[in-house]
């Protein structure tokens, strides 16, 4: 291992750590674009399955006989108005 001497001219920082503070800054600019598009798609996942349990309770609800009841009646209701 070699030592390494950085010269700081009047105390502002070097060409050496611009660059690497620039290396740094790019790298986790890319590392956040990555979890953000991970994100997205975890959350269309999560939407997906809700939607899907959503319809799966309607359609439970939309079987029941009070509800197929409720709908013929008023189905009846609305065609003997206009007729």
């Amino acid at each position: 291992m070699t030592a390494r001497t950085i010269r700081v001219r009047h105390g502002g920082p070097s060409r050496w750590h611009r660059q690497a503070r620039a290396v740094v800054a790019a790298r986790w600019s890319a590392v956040r674009a990555q979890g953000e598009a991970g994100m997205a798609t975890a959350e269309y996942a999560i939407a997906t399955l809700a939607a899907v349990a959503f319809a799966g309770m309607l359609l439970a609800i939309m079987r029941s006989d009070e509800v197929r009841g409720m709908l013929l009646s008023i189905i009846q209701q609305a065609l003997s108005i206009g007729g």
